[in-house]
């Protein structure tokens, strides 16, 4: 694995991210590629305004951003859906791959006015293994999230912004109709937020990990938001 240093990204405290694209220059003999044509460049898509504050979606950059992932898949809460609780390497090994990949994954930052609080993967579910268990339609767009703060819990802040990146996801890809997601259909927290931010249950889906909740939002909904 290549070492890679950052750039600005984010300041804890500040207004905003400081480096738009929220990308990784390598250290070393090899460097991380980026093909982000697959989500029409996720890195570009800019911060949005919610109740909550000014919102932006920063792709992970290992070296600024591991510890704090790493701290977050530990927190029991996050592990019990999760599963990358363990020694860093586990989130380390999460993160790399989808890094390293053909860009179907994008794991990114979420920061809420200057603060990073959430985990957030930005993936194409046509491109996905989760596409052999629902009918996918092409540019089917795909939804994780994990709020990582325990002060950023409890406030409806993932359901309000589940319908900010939803609706983000929508602007931003002409060609997707459909945002989907699939918590654990244990994770009532989770659903439930899904179904605040306009998205709707499909099915229930056995996946190799886990029985979920299919939800999608449409984009012909949006429109009635």
């Amino acid at each position: 694995m290549a070492d890679v240093a950052c750039g600005a990204g984010f300041r804890s405290g500040s207004s905003g991210p400081g480096r738009a694209s929220g990308e990784c220059s390598a250290s070393g003999p090899s460097s991380v590629p980026r093909h982000d044509d697959l989500l029409d460049r996720v890195a570009e898509w800019g911060p949005v305004d919610t109740p909550a504050g000014g919102f932006h979606l920063v792709p992970v950059c290992l070296e600024r951003d591991l510890p704090l992932v790493g701290r977050w898949m530990n927190d029991p809460a996050a592990a019990a859906f999760w599963e990358l609780a363990g020694p860093q390497e586990v989130t380390r090994d999460h993160l790399w791959a989808q890094l390293v990949g053909d860009g179907r994954s994008v794991p990114c930052i979420g920061v809420l006015d200057g603060v990073p609080m959430s985990y957030w993967e930005i993936y194409r579910a046509d491109l996905d293994p989760l596409a052999r268990h629902y009918p996918a339609r092409p540019q089917d767009t795909g939804i994780h999230l994990l709020v990582g703060g325990v002060a950023h819990r409890g406030r409806g802040l993932g359901g309000l912004l589940l319908r900010a990146v939803a609706d983000l996801v929508l602007a931003q890809r002409p060609t997707c109709t459909r945002v989907i997601a699939e918590p654990d259909i244990r994770n009532t927290p989770s659903v439930a937020a899904f179904l605040t931010a306009g998205f709707r249950f499909s099915a229930e889906v056995d996946l190799p990990a886990k029985r979920a909740a299919l939800m999608v939002r449409d984009r012909s909904h949006r429109l009635l938001l």
